[in-house]
């Protein structure tokens, strides 16, 4: 790979979190070209260069959004050896993109992103999909080490996973960052634990 070519690479990421910095104080509909040049440090010409459109910006942030989760899950995977310290691993990364990418609840739960866009829509539902697969697969790995109880659907219980952390997004999203999310997840982690481990 070319030095020039991974220096694009940096800059179109760099411009994808200004991006989610600007759609998470501005909301989706905020996010314009000139604001995000600006925010980025670079002339409008060369933003252009990078991305023609504002659309394709808002693909390069579910594409960030899409690498970040599932580099969460490798590292989760890497950094613990059995399935339940894996998922509590990722809660904990979940957690943290979260509160580092304030945007996130606005983006999976603003019709903006996608209103008129339905292959945008389901790029997002796919991400999220694949997401929970990873999940179940944890999930699955437990069940044949006798971790996880066998009579649970790993694809349930991975949408329990997520859900130990979206509404807790959405209330300190609400709540302008009041509602203690790190508290709340670290009180949900051991009812969920309980629920799906073998006794």
């Amino acid at each position: 790979m070319s030095i020039i070519k991974l220096g694009t690479e940096v800059r179109r990421e760099q411009i994808a979190q200004a991006a989610l910095a600007l759609i998470a104080s501005q909301g989706v509909n905020g996010l314009n070209m000139m604001g995000l040049a600006r925010r980025v440090g670079l002339g409008a010409s060369s933003l252009y260069r990078h991305f023609a459109s504002k659309d394709q910006v808002l693909e390069a942030v579910l594409d960030l959004l899409r690498d970040r989760l599932l580099d969460n899950v490798q590292i989760a995977l890497g950094e613990a050896i059995h399935p339940l310290e894996q998922l509590k691993r990722l809660l904990a990364l979940h957690l943290r993109l979260i509160l580092e990418y304030q945007a996130l609840p606005r983006l999976f739960f603003s019709g903006d992103l996608y209103a008129g866009r339905p292959e945008r829509k389901a790029k997002l539902y796919g991400i999220v999909k694949t997401y929970l697969g990873e999940v179940a697969e944890i999930v699955r790995r437990g069940q044949k080490d006798n971790t996880i109880r066998l009579d649970l659907d790993p694809e349930a219980v991975s949408v329990m996973f997520l859900g130990l952390i979206q509404p807790t997004a959405i209330l300190w999203h609400l709540s302008d960052g009041e509602f203690n999310v790190g508290r709340q997840v670290e009180q949900a982690w051991p009812l969920f634990m309980e629920a799906i481990k073998v006794r």
